[in-house]
């Protein structure tokens, strides 16, 4: 009978780490093709814990009665098992470790004490514009709220350097989230009715009954506070919570254009098309295409076509705003002028607004480049 105490003790160790290793940064765990595993392991997991318990307490009375100092592995063995279940349900779990924020409190631009150099995820809706700045989201990993009437899950993944708004109704239901951990080295969200997996780069949901259901993207725009306060003056912008000041600051240069992170997870290589490296990815008409951030930093205008239509991509002066738009057709070439994009005698903006018209905006994402080609696996390179 002893023998079923240890092995409800391996069992159960082994149980809380896999669950831990198949789906947070891990060595090997994130290049595994395992969610469907983490998911079934994850949804039974009171399951096999209570069927690992039982065979715990039906040998706990022979392995103590063992001889001599044997029957003191009893206790130490409680306790590692103990120590185990503790730090992978608590200190190890990813909604602990990114705490959400207890409210969204956002602020004018006068009132903001948001560095205008850091990055912000920019949204407009309906008139209404805020910005989330990137230091915030990033450890928060998604933040809930309302825009312009309009429900939103404004979500930020460090790792792979990836921001992305969506609409959080889900069967015409507004849904809350919580951080479950990543897959693929980006994070997962888990919804609160069903219990589903979703992945932040692209809203897919990976795991559980809505697998294969998407949700829906709403514009946004990612560059520094101060060109969106430019672009936008009135737009309120989200301010710190108090009480996660120190959590904030832990990789406080990972969203500045330098972007020098010290750590191995979301440090920048900067060696194009590196796994680290920068890249702005386009989709478009079916296709993907990626531009290297070096390259685009040389030139700053890119005139290119995808998916069989013509856009036009520039980074700002500030070497930080990236902008793209449709060209009104493919003959039409583009060049920079200050901040402005410039063909023959037309001139647009850095918001598309024009001496003829306006362009219309192309969704381009920065990303690291093993993001941008794990979830978009048909890409090109520029």
């Amino acid at each position: 009978m002893k023998r079923l105490f240890y092995v409800g003790v391996v069992g159960l160790v082994l149980f809380e780490l896999a669950n831990v290793w198949f789906i947070m940064p891990m060595p090997y765990s994130q290049r595994a093709r395992s969610i469907d595993v983490a998911y079934f392991l994850y949804t039974w997991r009171w399951a096999f814990r209570a069927a690992l318990g039982i065979l715990i307490v039906a040998g706990l009375l022979a392995a103590w009665r063992a001889p001599a100092w044997r029957k003191w592995l009893v206790p130490i063995a409680l306790v590692l098992t103990s120590g185990v279940a503790y730090a992978a349900n608590f200190q190890l779990a990813a909604d602990h470790m990114f705490r959400a924020p207890r409210a969204v409190r956002m602020q004018p631009a006068s009132g903001s004490t948001v560095d205008r150099k850091r990055l912000v995820v920019g949204v407009d809706i309906n008139g209404d514009a805020r910005a989330y700045p990137v230091q915030f989201i990033g450890y928060h990993h998604q933040v809930r709220d309302t825009v312009g009437g309009t429900p939103i899950l404004v979500s930020y993944c460090t790792v792979c350097r990836s921001g992305r708004v969506f609409s959080p109704v889900i069967d015409g239901r507004a849904e809350s989230f919580r951080l479950v951990g990543m897959d693929h080295f980006n994070a997962m969200f888990e919804d609160a009715s069903t219990g589903s997996w979703w992945r932040q780069a692209t809203g897919e949901a990976v795991a559980g009954p809505k697998k294969g259901a998407w949700l829906a993207e709403l514009p946004s725009q990612q560059l520094p506070l101060a060109e969106w306060l430019a672009l936008h003056p009135t737009s309120l912008v989200m301010q710190a919570d108090s009480a996660l000041r120190a959590e904030y600051t832990k990789d406080k240069d990972f969203d500045y254009e330098t972007g020098k992170s010290r750590k191995t997870l979301t440090g920048t290589d900067t060696i194009s098309w590196h796994d680290k490296a920068w890249v702005v990815g386009l989709t478009l008409g079916g296709e993907s295409k990626a531009y290297d951030w070096n390259r685009l930093r040389r030139e700053r205008v890119v005139n290119d076509e995808v998916g069989g239509r013509p856009i036009v991509l520039l980074l700002a002066s500030d070497t930080a705003s990236f902008f793209a738009f449709e060209r009104p057709n493919a003959v039409m070439r583009f060049e920079a002028r200050g901040d402005s994009l410039v063909s023959g005698g037309l001139a647009y903006d850095l918001g598309g607004h024009g001496t003829v018209g306006t362009l219309a905006p192309v969704r381009a994402y920065q990303e690291f480049w093993h993001s941008w080609r794990t979830f978009h696996p048909g890409t090109t390179r520029y």
